[in-house]
């Protein structure tokens, strides 16, 4: 029992650190083009700027679209089975995305995050 409620604490505290936002106001001017890349890989886009600065993103979650399906019952299948039917509406989810603007010295300037 106690071996089981260990377990359990240790995945709750485990799931807490996975979901921790970043302070991205602390990063500004510390940040830098390099320590990006090596946390989130090389960018989807990167635009050099005429200032010197450089903006890049980062997909961070893929847009998907999920089919509400109903089970129903058909006569000749005992087991209920999907039924996929304009009733059944599908739900949109937009990919999220992380734009980071770095300026000429390689730091960071700006942080967005949004959705398309």
């Amino acid at each position: 029992m106690k071996s089981m409620i260990l377990t359990f604490l240790v995945a709750a505290v485990l799931t807490g650190c996975a979901t921790q936002k970043i302070n991205w106001s602390a990063r500004i001017g510390n940040y830098t083009y390099d320590q990006a890349v090596m946390e989130y890989g090389q960018p989807a886009k990167s635009k050099k700027l005429s200032d010197g600065s450089t903006v890049v993103e980062w997909m961070t979650e893929r847009s998907q679209t999920v089919v509400n399906a109903e089970p129903v019952v058909m006569p000749q299948h005992p087991v209920p089975t999907p039924n996929f039917t304009p009733d059944n509406p599908a739900t949109y989810f937009p990919g999220r995305y992380l734009q980071l603007t770095f300026g000429a010295d390689g730091k960071l300037n700006a942080q967005k995050e949004y959705s398309k």
